[in-house]
């Protein structure tokens, strides 16, 4: 029995082995072979089945030349990358955050916010072609490969513990491959892609390491948090060093001369975007979260930090020991089918409900646990519907069972407090936009800014996304960034 069970056990390790042979492919920039455990075709079926995921999360930004501009330059450099064969697309979203990232098979999406912070064409082009890079190499693939998709990142910015993450954005793969964290190794090496692809398509590469200056300059002003783009990518310390010597070694093999910047053309194209928070989706001011559109308001925890998409708000304190979750549902169903939903869909046990008004909304409220089958953690959760127009509106508040107590007041505050909102200020406030501003006279930035009514708190913001020093120098007709609503 014992020499069957070894054979047995032999057998196994040999059809395993074959089985990781047969799924080893050679890289596409390297030519090494690289173990995968997917075909190409089920690489692209990867992105594109957890694009719309993406799109509904942020949204895309409403200007179509800005989209146009993506898409031409990214298809671009996609023919010339190491897969010209895959089916790229090139999206720009409706978020503040300073981010880029791929999926795999070829979706590459740019905030609104990193946009605001390139000065030319060429800083855009680098990063772009370091996107292109981490699906041309296949590092995507790789780290699915490596982690199975088991310790992946979080979409929202917020800290708290996977039980509430798992409840509020459900753990779906497309948010969880949004946010893959490459190795040291795989961003040296999407690096380097980014300075080839870029030189290859005309633009000069020194660029793109100085936008590395300035997302390093955000991560170190004081108050401001780490950019999206950063806690993605991480930075070693040379790493603009490193880029700049690329830049000389990939300009001297190509031998090409009069690469691009485009200062001033970018800077046009870029005239009027969206910066920053845009009210019209929500915003929160002095403890109180308004929408414009859906003219709702209700009071926030104070201290509690939010993160806004078109799919749900999200409230949380710093310590992540409670979460509060807002989304919107189909009005035309009833208020106890919408419950018995929720219930159903998230295996909760309730433990009391009730029907009431808040500020004359008709309303349905619960107070249920959730067992985590794995670890056997119980949270409970306190739930709001209420019925305003057209809209059922949800609110869960969510903490550990054992401490449930302790929050349940702020989420009571919270959900009752939710009302019509009438004030004109509040209704008709804009977003700040990027202008783009001809300098008077020669001078300093500062001063610069200065004479454009730039508040004096604003300026070293302001030099960030200028990609300039607050004394560096400007001259008279320069074009530099400035803010307005």
């Amino acid at each position: 029995m014992k020499n069957i069970i070894q054979k047995s056990n032999f057998y196994i390790v040999i059809a395993l082995f074959a089985l990781l042979f047969n799924n080893c492919a050679r890289n596409p920039v390297t030519g090494k072979k690289q173990l995968v455990l997917m075909s190409e075709a089920q690489e692209i079926n990867i992105g594109k089945t957890n694009d719309p995921a993406v799109v509904a999360q942020f949204g895309l930004y409403n200007n179509k030349k800005i989209q146009d501009f993506i898409n031409v330059k990214g298809q671009q450099m996609a023919k010339i990358s190491h897969r010209p064969n895959l089916p790229f697309e090139f999206k720009v979203l409706d978020s503040p955050v300073v981010n880029a990232f791929a999926l795999p098979g070829g979706y590459v999406y740019f905030t609104r916010g990193i946009l605001a912070h390139f000065n030319n064409e060429a800083e855009f082009a680098g990063v772009l072609g370091h996107e292109i890079g981490h699906v041309t190499a296949r590092h995507g693939v790789s780290q699915m490969t490596n982690q199975q998709l088991a310790q992946l990142g979080f979409i929202v910015g917020i800290v708290a513990s996977k039980e509430f993450r798992q409840f509020a954005n459900e753990a779906s793969q497309a948010m969880q491959l949004m946010f893959l964290k490459f190795g040291r190794n795989d961003e040296t090496e999407s690096d380097g892609l980014g300075v080839e692809y870029s030189t290859k398509v005309g633009y000069d590469a020194h660029e793109m390491a100085e936008f590395f200056n300035t997302l390093k300059r955000m991560q170190e002003k004081s108050g401001q948090s780490i950019p999206e783009f950063m806690s993605t990518h991480p930075d070693p310390g040379n790493r603009y060093e490193r880029v700049h010597k690329l830049a000389d070694e990939e300009q001297a093999k190509s031998r090409r001369s009069n690469l691009k910047v485009n200062r001033e053309s970018y800077l046009r194209l870029i005239d009027g975007l969206t910066y920053g928070e845009d009210p019209k989706q929500g915003y929160v001011e002095r403890d109180v979260f308004y929408h414009p559109e859906l003219k709702f308001e209700y009071p926030v925890p104070s201290g509690w930090r939010t993160a806004n998409s078109p799919m749900q708000v999200q409230h949380a304190p710093q310590d992540g020991k409670a979460f509060i979750v807002f989304s919107a549902g189909d009005g035309s169903v009833s208020l106890d089918k919408t419950a018995q939903e929720l219930v159903t869909k998230h295996k909760l046990n309730v433990v009391n409900d009730k029907k009431l008004k808040v500020n004359g909304f008709d309303a349905l409220a619960f107070v249920a646990d959730q067992t985590n089958e794995q670890s056997g953690q119980v949270i409970r959760l306190m739930t709001y519907i209420i019925k305003y127009g057209r809209i059922n509106y949800v609110f869960h508040g969510i903490a550990d069972q054992r401490e449930f107590n302790s929050y349940s007041r702020l989420f009571e505050n919270t959900f009752k407090g939710f009302r019509k909102l009438t004030d004109p200020a509040k209704i008709n406030v804009k977003a700040e936009r990027i202008k783009i501003a001809t300098v008077k006279s020669t001078g300093t930035l500062s001063s610069a800014l200065k004479s454009f009514n730039m508040a004096n708190d604003r300026l070293n913001e302001l030099s960030i996304v200028n990609g300039m020093q607050l004394n560096d120098q400007v001259k008279k007709g320069d074009l530099i960034k400035i803010v307005v609503k």
